[in-house]
């Protein structure tokens, strides 16, 4: 956990505060975090609560995408919404560092959404499927890769329909697209890290303790500091909301 590195000695902490980075020649650039999961894992609602609980230190990279938005989402917050001619240029363009299509609407992660990010000096989180994780590994993007399941897939079909947002037969999909998801996840190399969501603050705790020490090895390489890191480790986390395990997205 972040908080218990409060408790450390000096030496170890000022080792913890380097391990959110990414470093490249002359530039140090927070150092993204893929999170994947199937629909209905949980996975929005576990780096929401990060988002919440670490305000200023991780920021979501918004994707792009040519479904039309919902009611309440805002374009440039929870996606860019563009056209299917404009997507298709840019993929032309080569503007996406990875990009898939799902039930007849685009998504993709563009390379100056995710740039935009990490000049605020703020980590990335990007929010992917199985296919885009696959392109961005062709990228070679450095990156921590996190993979969040269900307990089974029995409870994920429970949690996506206690949802009432689709029609059977795109929950069906759904569920067919979560099967492929799950069995290209658990493949052992495909992920650095898996967390079982079968308790919400359980999976939490783990995400957080992943993100300091996947980090080591590569902070310790470097000898750089971190005033992201400094700000998480050091400031007291705000209060969570405690999310029914059941209702997760």
């Amino acid at each position: 956990m972040f908080v218990l590195c409060r408790g450390l000695s000096g030496q170890v902490r000022s080792t913890a505060r380097l391990f959110l980075r990414t470093y490249v020649p002359g530039m140090a650039l927070p150092r993204p975090v893929v999170i994947c999961g199937p629909s209905g894992s949980g996975k929005s609602t576990l780096y929401n609560k990060l988002l919440k609980e670490f305000p200023g230190v991780f920021q979501l990279s918004v994707s792009h995408t040519t479904r039309q938005p919902r009611p309440g989402e805002l374009n440039g917050r929870e996606y860019h919404f563009i056209n299917r001619d404009q997507f298709q240029e840019n993929i032309k363009q080569g503007d996406f560092l990875e990009w898939a299509e799902f039930s007849g609407n685009i998504y993709g992660t563009s390379k100056k959404a995710l740039e935009e990010v990490q000049s605020n000096n703020v980590i990335p989180i990007l929010d992917i499927d199985t296919q885009g994780v696959r392109n961005v590994k062709k990228a070679s993007l450095e990156a921590v890769y996190i993979f969040i399941k269900p307990p089974s897939i029995d409870v994920l079909e429970k949690r996506l329909r206690s949802r009432k947002t689709e029609t059977e037969e795109a929950l069906q999909k759904r569920l067919s697209a979560a099967r492929n998801e799950l069995e290209y996840g658990l493949k052992p190399g495909n992920f650095q890290h898996i967390i079982t969501n079968d308790d919400l603050d359980v999976a939490y705790e783990k995400l957080k303790g992943i993100l300091i020490k996947s980090q080591m090895p590569l902070a310790m390489a470097t000898g750089s500091s971190s005033s992201v890191v400094n700000s998480f480790l050091d400031k007291p986390a705000a209060s969570a909301t405690t999310v029914n395990s059941s209702s997760q997205d």
